[in-house]
């Protein structure tokens, strides 16, 4: 495109408006046209009007379309399973918080059946036992001291012997 006055470079606008001013180009008007409007029939403008369809562009929309869906069932099916095995995780704590307070509660009953006080009376009330006394006592007295005896092995070897001789000096 050719520009008619080149401002930027125009030089005079910087100068004293004393030159003279030229005359301005008249722009030619455009000729008005007539009022040439074409009718044309209802189903004609229905036709022109209606979208046209690009197959490869609305399978390429299909397609993309699927893609999202799936991804979107996976990512629910997958946060319905992680759901479903929170709750069965929380269930087996939950049993084990059971389990674990009947087992303390079964060791405090079994320990306080096994005290020393309780087997006392059991074995006085059911089995009719009492306390040892000084009458059930019976003391037995030696009229000799104690003695001990080796039995000297009779398959010793003669280094044996010279060992077992010595150790007698010192003892």
């Amino acid at each position: 495109m050719a520009y008619e006055n080149n401002a930027a470079y125009d030089m005079n606008l910087f100068r004293d408006n004393t030159a003279p001013k030229l005359p301005k180009k008249e722009k030619t008007e455009k000729h008005k046209q007539d009022n040439k409007v074409v009718t044309l029939p209802q189903e004609a403008l229905i036709k022109i009007r209606r979208r046209k369809h690009n197959p490869f562009k609305l399978f390429v929309g299909t397609v993309a379309a699927l893609a999202v869906t799936i991804i979107i069932s996976a990512i629910i099916i997958g946060q319905v399973q992680l759901t479903e095995v929170n709750q069965q995780i929380i269930a087996a704590e939950e049993t084990l918080r059971n389990t674990q307070s009947t087992y303390t509660q079964n060791q405090m009953a079994l320990q306080s059946k096994l005290s020393t006080s309780e087997i006392e009376k059991y074995a006085q009330e059911k089995l009719g036992m009492s306390k040892a006394g000084n009458v059930q006592k019976e003391y037995v007295s030696l009229s000799k001291g104690d003695k001990a005896e080796i039995s000297e092995n009779a398959n010793r070897n003669f280094f044996q012997k010279v060992i077992d001789a010595i150790t007698g000096l010192w003892s």
